[in-house]
């Protein structure tokens, strides 16, 4: 398993420098350069907004900074966490932060840390990604599968396992990707190896390659303002330790409930790993690519991003800023389209 995320890691600190710069009908706008002090973290992979307006940065490495308009703060091991790698983050009706790592998931009432592990119940203390659905319901996505929490009890949830033609890498057979509720209540599942999967709270529905996937390793899901669900994938064989075989399908799918989508036109989005699709409060979706930057889809059109590193995670913010979590550091999209580096020294505002 530590090889793999060694090979994603690698994978998404590939330059996005591209030699052709627009594709379809992408448009570029160039990023401005800055010398960074230090970075808020090598490999930052969650952003988050609390209901205060407080700005969450997961690191892989340096624990999670939080910047509260004033001042940036780091939060580790020392304060309580018990892993410096934070994959998620996410905040609870009451106000409580929750955040996913390398050693279980912790409880953060702004004072103090509770922390669960497997000892507690947690089917893996490598947790990929949380939900809080709209019942409620706790999901929780490791590399052990996924479990749900009531507060008090982990209660192990398993997802059947479709029948596929791929090659199956055991050290991420029970990986969960990506955990998305769409508008309908049904929650979706990304997996690594077997496509993505939902749940209507009775059944499961699976799609794979058959019905169209152009990759059944599935990093991300998320559903756009008219109902589609669009699925981002990586090339699997990427894992190969032949490197001369390290290339196939992936990149950017989106269904419409009859047929899957996608984009061979558009440089980035095909052949390609799409590890981050998110859709922002105004129902734009932005979507990562590891050689061509960002691209930011509204109105049927792909716009164009560049960013010198590969993105990881998204978010728009209270003022309409988009901050992009990447492989090398933290960028920000502000509202005329530049891109700037943000250190520890900032430039915040």
């Amino acid at each position: 398993m530590k090889i793999l995320i060694l090979t994603l890691l690698t994978t998404l600190s590939v330059s996005c420098n591209s030699q052709e710069k627009k594709a379809g009908t992408s448009k570029i706008k160039n990023p401005t350069e800055q010398k960074s002090a230090e970075q808020i973290g090598q490999y930052v992979v969650k952003i988050f907004q609390d209901s205060k307006g407080s700005l969450w940065f997961g690191t892989l490495e340096k624990g999670v900074a939080k910047y509260d308009g004033n001042q940036l703060i780091y939060l580790t091991t020392k304060n309580g966490l018990p892993s410096n790698r934070i994959t998620n983050i996410i905040e609870d009706e009451f106000g409580n932060l929750w955040f996913g790592t390398g050693a279980g998931i912790s409880k953060y009432d702004g004072k103090a840390f509770i922390n669960y592990s497997e000892k507690d119940g947690l089917c893996s203390d490598m947790v990929s990604n949380l939900l809080i659905d709209s019942k409620g319901n706790f999901w929780i996505g490791t590399w052990g599968g996924i479990c749900k929490f009531d507060g008090t009890q982990f209660y192990e949830f398993s997802i059947p396992y479709p029948k596929i033609e791929t090659k199956i890498n055991p050290d991420t057979k029970d990986w969960i990707t990506s955990i998305e509720e769409d508008t309908k209540g049904n929650i979706w599942f990304g997996r690594d190896g077997y496509g993505a999967s939902k749940f209507d709270g009775n059944s499961f529905v699976h799609f794979t390659t058959k019905e169209g996937l152009n990759s059944n390793n599935v990093q991300s899901i998320t559903e756009d303002k008219e109902g589609n669900i669009w699925i981002g994938t990586r090339v699997a064989e990427k894992d190969n330790a032949d490197t001369t075989k390290r290339n196939g399908n992936g990149g950017l799918n989106k269904f419409d409930e009859n047929k899957f989508i996608h984009f061979p036109e558009i440089n980035g989005l095909n052949n390609s790993d799409v590890f981050t699709i998110y859709n922002d409060n105004s129902n734009d979706l932005w979507i990562s690519s590891t050689s061509n930057g960002v691209f930011n889809y509204k109105n049927n059109e792909f716009v164009n991003y560049e960013v010198p590193t590969s993105t990881m995670s998204f978010l728009k913010d209270k003022k309409g800023n988009i901050w992009l979590g990447c492989a090398g550091g933290l960028y920000k999209i502000d509202k005329d389209g530049k891109t700037t580096n943000i250190t520890t020294n900032g430039p915040w505002e």
